[in-house]
């Protein structure tokens, strides 16, 4: 195990539970792998598939997935490949041809493509193991739109001797049955990694409107000037509206959504791939392929639908280990509109649940990592010091006077009221709607004239996190007051609220439109190192990063395919200058070291 580590990986060592999960393959025994995002799930099964005779076959959501591994494989020595669509006859030919002379070590197959190889293909080759990578989708899209993640229980059926390993990074106790029931895996041995990420920062932001977005994520790319990140928006609209005000503030930045072609998306994904755009402004159908280590943030426009997708998605940023920030904002309208997603899918309630965690965790005044820690079924003694809540914990304040006199204008429109509505009628706003139904003459109109609008906004979800208020889904949205509530409104019980914090956006300056990447120029852009690199280091980094950035459009792939920017950073900090001390660098395998040794090493003397 750990020459084949070090051999083809660079490695001297496991990471935790890495060493158990391969021995319990290699034992020819099924296992159920949750691992976070960078925490070295594909090892679990790439390692025994280079030690156990014959194919290891891997089945992937995503072609872009596939890519990515089998470019990666390939750049460390080792035969894999891939049968999907984007093959030509030719390819697939010749795929088949040397998986049934076993000299393809790992292949790569979607669910569909395996379910129609199996009585041909399958049947005649040497298989070592099963893998069902992001197994979670099982769950997720297999009562959904992809049936044949459902039908995968075949595999023992025709396989009975190949152990088969599921693997996933965000699996809650539904999701994790539904895996090994569909599965069906034969006493598998569950591993289940810590799900804490220490070096993302989390931050919420609510109740902002567009604008007020739009100001807070200028002052946030601000701190991450030519950085790549994500940002995830619930609509196609929204990805693009907010790709457009970024390349208007000269920030280059693509749209990637299901409505587009697939050389559109494709393009988008191999130019972020290659650091020639800086952000993917995205619907939820953006990232699962993407190994992009040096993602620095991952942004959410709007509330996703449950803690698993949050996290899934915020795994994306910092997967080289070094510090990265995500930031989510949602709003009253968030919750509705999901809400209403929710219950038109196939699993209502459980999908309803789930929102409700979401928006627990959106709205939580306690830290938030220990928040995402529970939901997975693990247990915090202490408080993380990384997020908007143990950073600024809130104060509070004895708020009974106003959430009463928000509850009186919610009983006094006899609770016929929706959000907006409400504070409407509390500021004392003359709307047509308000006329109409002559709220103007209410008690309490204008009662709360003295507090700004998006505070009243602030409040109301306050409200409705303790339980003062619910939303009437089946009707229209509106607002109605719980029995807790009315204990407030008639004085029987206090209401603690939490203080709005008034927070400044100042928008920075930004680069010059002489340093925006386009389609033409295809230039890549420099990166910021300064926490992590001296002056000196700095220089010496950029240029080991321009060169690995030419040794890999050479080859047309993602830099990071020949090695990540934590291995420049060991190359920074240990200077080797030979090619057997290159090859001791962890992350460096033997095929790397004689492929690339020499050219690092020349480069590396010019700077000593």
């Amino acid at each position: 195990m750990y020459q084949t580590l070090k051999k083809y990986f660079g490695y001297d060592s496991f990471r935790p539970q890495q060493e158990e999960i391969i021995q319990t393959i290699l034992a020819k025994k099924d296992a159920l792998v949750l691992m976070p995002t960078g925490g070295g799930k594909s090892l679990c099964y790439q390692i025994p598939a280079l030690i156990m005779p014959g194919t290891a076959v891997v089945i992937s959501p995503l072609i872009s997935l596939m890519k990515d591994q089998v470019e990666s494989l390939r750049e460390s020595g080792i035969y894999a490949a891939s049968l999907n669509s984007n093959n030509t006859d030719r390819e697939s030919a010749d795929i088949r041809r040397d998986c049934l002379f076993g000299k393809v070590k790992i292949l790569y197959i979607s669910p569909e493509r395996l379910l129609s190889e199996i009585p041909f293909l399958l049947k005649s080759m040497n298989i070592s193991l099963f893998a069902v990578d992001e197994a979670h989708c099982i769950s997720q899209w297999g009562h959904d739109f992809r049936p044949e993640y459902t039908q995968l229980k075949v595999l023992h059926q025709y396989f009975p001797e190949v152990p088969v390993i599921a693997l996933t990074a965000t699996a809650d106790k539904v999701t994790r049955e539904d895996i090994l029931h569909q599965l069906g895996l034969v006493h598998p041995k569950v591993f289940q990694s810590s799900f804490d990420r220490p070096n993302l920062s989390l931050t919420v932001k609510k109740g902002l409107k567009k604008k007020e977005k739009t100001m807070a994520i200028l002052e946030f790319l601000s701190r991450y000037e030519n950085e790549c990140g994500i940002i995830y928006c619930m609509s196609r609209k929204a990805t693009e509206e907010v790709a457009e005000m970024l390349q208007e503030h000269d920030i280059p930045a693509a749209v990637y959504h299901a409505g587009l072609s697939a050389e559109e998306r494709n393009f988008t994904q191999e130019e972020f791939l290659k650091d020639r755009i800086q952000v993917v402004c995205a619907t939820v159908a953006f990232g699962m392929g993407i190994n992009k280590p040096n993602v620095r943030y991952v942004i959410h426009y709007n509330l996703p639908k449950s803690i698993e997708c949050f996290y899934q998605e915020i795994g994306r940023a910092g997967r080289d280990g070094l510090p990265a920030d995500t930031l989510l904002f949602y709003s009253y309208a968030d919750i509705a509109q999901l809400t209403r997603f929710a219950e038109e899918s196939g699993q209502q309630s459980m999908n309803k649940e789930r929102l409700q965690r979401m928006q627990e965790y959106a709205e939580a005044s306690v830290c938030r990592r220990r928040i995402l820690l529970n939901y997975f079924g693990e247990q915090s003694l202490h408080d993380c010091g990384n997020c908007d809540v143990c950073r600024n914990p809130p104060q509070r304040f004895d708020g009974t006077i106003l959430v009463q006199k928000a509850l009186s204008a919610v009983m006094r429109t006899g609770q016929h009221a929706g959000f907006h509505l409400i504070v409407d009628i509390l500021r004392g706003n003359q709307t047509q709607e308000i006329t109409q139904r002559g709220y103007d003459q209410l008690k309490t109109y204008g009662v709360g004239r003295d507090v700004p609008a998006r505070h009243w906004h602030d409040y109301l979800l306050q409200m409705l996190q303790m339980g003062f208020l619910e939303i009437d889904y089946k009707e229209n949205l509106h607002l109605k007051v719980t029995e807790t509530g009315a204990q407030v409104l008639y004085g029987k019980l206090t209401a603690t609220l939490a203080q709005i914090r008034e927070e400044r956006l100042p928008v920075t300056a930004r680069k010059s439109k002489s340093s925006t990447v386009s389609r033409r120029t295809g230039q890549s852009m420099p990166s910021r190192h300064a926490p992590f690199l001296d002056d000196e280091s700095e220089g010496l980094f950029e240029a080991l990063r321009a060169l690995r950035k030419r040794l890999a459009d050479e080859q047309g792939f993602p830099p990071y395919i020949i090695m990540s920017d934590s291995t420049l950073h060991l190359l920074c900090s240990m200077k080797p200058t030979s090619i057997e001390s290159f090859g001791m660098v962890s992350g460096i395998g033997d095929f790397k070291k004689q492929k690339y040794g020499k050219e690092f090493v020349t480069l590396i003397r010019t700077f000593i």
